[in-house]
């Protein structure tokens, strides 16, 4: 059987990273003009997950860090106080779903597994890394963690779980995973 090298090569990572890094750059601003729930749609965290599923446990978590840092950076949002624990926490994302994706089957089960596993592993971290910053000042309780990483995200896990599985599908159909 003759092995696809294009299929593995670094620079089509490196390209595709690229593009979901630019995704979470602007995704925001459109998410953004919705006032309701345009925050709670957690517009980062896509390309992150896709990312991690796409390019594997190597890109993931770099793009996962990077993004909000540099999105805090460039535009101010989100503060940089939330953009350091939410670096942790997309870099989670990235880790996990690029791990668990070489180790579950290829299908819509293992997908969602992974993406579970992987949403469930992020929020822990960066409630730990919330606790973590209360050491310099910042406020953070049970409630607060409770609060940011289910209730009020709601509406982005809900999007999470119906987009990511099969926008992953697509991926897997054109053969990019």
């Amino acid at each position: 059987m003759k092995k696809n090298l294009a299929a593995h090569h670094p620079v089509k990572y490196l390209i595709l990273s690229a593009l979901f890094m630019a995704l979470g750059l602007v995704l925001p601003f459109i998410t953004g003009g919705i006032p309701l729930i345009g925050n709670m749609l957690l517009p980062m965290h896509l390309p992150v997950l896709l990312c991690g599923f796409v390019c594997g446990a190597g890109w993931g978590p770099v793009v996962g860090f990077i993004l909000p840092l540099l999105r805090s950076a460039l535009f101010s949002m989100p503060p940089m106080w939330i953009a350091v624990s939410m670096a942790f926490e997309l870099a989670t994302y990235g880790f996990v779903t690029g791990t668990l994706k070489k180790w579950l089957p290829q299908n819509f089960a293992g997908t969602y597994i992974a993406l579970i596993a992987a949403m469930l592993a992020g929020r822990l971290v960066w409630g730990f890394v919330r606790f973590i910053m209360t050491l310099w000042g910042t406020e953070f309780s049970f409630a607060l963690f409770l609060s940011g990483a289910f209730l009020t995200a709601l509406p982005g896990i809900v999007a999470q779980l119906l987009l990511i599985p099969l926008l992953v599908a697509v991926f897997r159909k054109a053969r990019l995973i």
